[in-house]
């Protein structure tokens, strides 16, 4: 089995530093970049399997940086974070990011986040398409289409639709949510899972699927119908 690589993209030495001896200990290789121009430069070359990504950098902030990674490039992305604003962590959720930690952080627990990020992106599933009404979903390619169209979807945004198209009747909780997208024993805020699903339901939507999720109020959500 190939180790894994990720790139570290922060402007402070010391916390490089940090996430590199973690990293490395926890059996990855590492990368790094000080600031948002060469991490994007860096990024694009896809060679690495998950970005540790500061959004407060010089030249180019982690925001800006994802969003312009993203236009090509689904490569997991784990943010840092030193701020305590809510738009951040929502904002950095919209434009493609799979998880955040905040600033000051914990050596272990952001190993922890990593590895859950990649079990998701890296889990070996049979190759079936799923399909309700106009969407079609096949999590084992990364691959979704509203009426034959291609639609771009995080990593976390593919596992939550890929978990509701499995049980498409069914009503899914939140906790179901969060084990579907982080794995057993991660705890995430209710706010994280709202804000991938917000995304989800956002760009679904725009595909010109907007009955393709659907609240019961009080208990969870279910696929709706997609007709489109």
């Amino acid at each position: 089995m190939n180790t894994q690589t990720i790139l570290i993209v922060d402007d402070d030495a010391q916390i490089r530093d940090v996430l590199r001896i973690a990293l490395e200990q926890a059996g990855f290789r590492t990368e790094a970049a000080g600031d948002g121009a060469e991490g994007l430069a860096k990024g694009r070359t896809g060679r690495f399997d998950l970005i540790v990504l500061d959004i407060g950098l010089p030249e180019m902030d982690g925001l800006a940086m994802c969003r312009e990674l993203r236009a090509t490039d689904q490569t997991p992305v784990l943010f840092l974070t030193a701020r305590e604003d809510e738009i951040d962590r929502v904002l950095a959720f919209e434009l493609g990011g799979d998880d955040y930690v905040t600033k000051p952080f914990s050596p272990r627990e952001l190993v922890a986040r990593v590895r859950a990020i990649l079990r998701r992106s890296t889990v070996v599933q049979q190759g079936t398409t799923r399909t309700r009404g106009v969407l079609e979903v096949d999590a084992a390619r990364h691959h979704c289409a509203v009426a034959g169209v291609p639609l771009a979807l995080t990593n976390r945004e593919m596992a939550l639709l890929d978990h509701l198209m499995q049980r498409p009747e069914q009503v899914a909780s939140r906790p179901a949510l969060t084990d579907a997208m982080y794995g057993a024993n991660i705890h995430v805020s209710d706010r994280t899972v709202d804000s991938h699903l917000r995304n989800l339901r956002s760009k679904l939507s725009e595909a010109g699927c907007a009955d393709a999720v659907e609240t019961v109020h009080g208990v969870g959500v279910r696929m709706g119908p997609c007709r489109g």
